[in-house]
């Protein structure tokens, strides 16, 4: 346990560190033009409402509910030259869906301080975590409410179904240090599941378990090295997967600047963890594997024989270059094996083209699944990390792969499996999302049907405003 006086000194090398890391990121110099400040990435600088949204095709009359998307918009000018694209101001995007109609599009920030006090209004109510408030990475239903979130740092922040900031949050004083950007819903129990880490804390990761009430009930603790960026995990029925990967916190790039202190390490032995659910932090199971770092994993399974199967984009490096965003020119789609019995994870390549945000029918999270939906990514690492015009539907059972283009200056974001209804069958659904029209800085909602992939669209929700790539969103049905 940290006493009192090792608080202070944390405290007070921490004040320092950040006084000298300030500095040297306001004097540092932009090399070129930051590609997460311009073009498709240009920030929004506004928020609107529309009610008048026109729609090609026929929105499906189940589909009642709303979709919700989250990513980095920053407010305020920014300093181009240490600006990433993590880091940034969150915004939701969202689209409301009631018996075939498109009610209304909007995008609002998500209230920290800094953005209510930018826009001349009374902060938004809740506690704080004491390094950042800022929630920009996903957004997600649970508990009867709707959470903005994020990894290492900010609160959950409860949003209104009109997107309007509700207030920040640590589920009712329960949750501890931070959460996690992508905690994963366990059909059976309707319980979260997530990774957490906290950059002050570089030797300890925890499971944190939230409950049907919104409230944390496990908050177990993990002894791991170097602190570790773990973006994101996966449940099966006995383990919890943890992917502690070369990626950890790096003082010299905070001390040199950087807004996001993270890099390739590749001292920092790679593996992966198979953590019994209700275990101790001790029990965990480690499997060594070959380097590599995953920010998004699809389903995983476990098999007969007792083995842990988890699909994943895989990257063999990540942040190796001073960049403002993901730097590797691979991200293979590929089925890691964790054996538990002789500690290894074996990775082998499903389909070798660039793509991220695996998406899948998440009524399946732990149990074996034959469909995965991804995103295709540029194939040349300086063309941008997205830009690319496809989506990508696995199917697992053949091995085969469709392809859904969307035709030239057409960027489709992550898109998310909505099942038809609750006895659907695993591709009987739609899949939706918003692509993004390069030329004419518009935008689209598109709801295709998941069993004809390649089809034209079910229907498509005309948005005359333009939506930068963000990061992750999610359907939440209403009645």
């Amino acid at each position: 346990m940290t006493s009192p006086v090792e608080s202070a000194i944390r405290g007070v090398v921490t004040k320092g560190v950040v006084a000298i890391a300030d500095f040297n990121r306001e004097r540092k110099k932009s090399k070129g033009p930051n590609p997460f400040l311009e073009g498709l990435h240009t920030p929004v600088t506004e928020e609107v409402t529309d009610t008048a949204l026109k729609v090609t095709g026929e929105i499906p009359a189940a589909l009642n509910g709303l979709y919700v998307r989250n990513g980095p918009n920053p407010l305020a000018n920014v300093h181009a030259a240490t600006h990433h694209w993590f880091i940034g101001d969150a915004m939701i995007h969202g689209i409301c869906l009631q018996d075939g109609k498109a009610l209304w599009y909007r995008n609002r920030w998500v209230r920290s301080n800094a953005v209510s006090d930018a826009l001349g209004e009374r902060r938004a109510p809740g506690p704080r975590h004491p390094r950042t408030d800022v929630a920009n990475t996903n957004i997600v239903g649970h508990a009867g409410k709707l959470w903005a979130i994020v990894e290492a740092g900010g609160y959950p922040v409860e949003m209104a179904d009109d997107l309007s900031t509700v207030a920040h949050s640590d589920f009712d004083g329960t949750l501890g240090e931070s959460y996690s950007a992508h905690p994963h819903m366990d059909p059976e129990t309707g319980e979260m599941h997530a990774i957490c880490y906290e950059a002050q804390h570089p030797d300890t990761i925890w499971h944190t378990v939230v409950d049907t009430s919104g409230h944390v009930r496990r908050n177990e603790p993990i002894a791991v090295k170097n602190g570790p960026m773990i973006h994101d995990c996966q449940i099966t029925p006995n383990y919890v997967i943890v992917m502690d990967l070369p990626v950890t916190f790096s003082m010299s790039a905070l001390i040199g600047g950087a807004s996001f202190p993270f890099r390739w390490n590749p001292k920092h032995k790679a593996r992966i963890g198979l953590l019994p659910r209700e275990g101790r932090g001790e029990d965990i199971i480690w499997c060594d594997i070959d380097p590599c770092f995953i920010f998004h994993p699809a389903n995983a399974y476990e098999t007969e024989d007792g083995k842990v199967v988890m699909d994943a984009c895989v990257y063999e490096t990540m942040f190796d270059t001073d960049g403002h965003g993901p730097d590797s020119p691979t991200a293979k789609f590929e089925s890691l094996t964790m054996d538990p019995v002789a500690r290894t994870a074996t990775r082998e390549v499903v389909d070798p083209a660039p793509q991220e945000f695996p998406r899948y029918d998440e009524r399946l999270t732990g149990k074996p699944y034959r469909y995965a939906y991804a995103v295709a990514l540029p194939e040349r690492a300086d063309d941008g990390f997205v830009g690319a015009t496809c989506l990508y539907k696995h199917d697992l059972g053949t091995g085969k792969r469709e392809v859904h283009d969307f035709g030239p200056g057409r960027v489709p974001a992550e898109f998310v499996f909505v099942p038809a209804h609750d006895s659907a069958a695993e591709d009987e659904g739609w899949l939706i999302g918003y692509v993004s029209n390069v030329e004419p800085g518009t935008s689209d909602f598109v709801i295709l049907d998941a069993a004809n992939f390649t089809a034209p669209p079910v229907a498509e929700v005309h948005i005359p405003y333009r939506i930068p790539p963000g990061f992750h969103g999610n359907f939440v049905p209403q009645a």
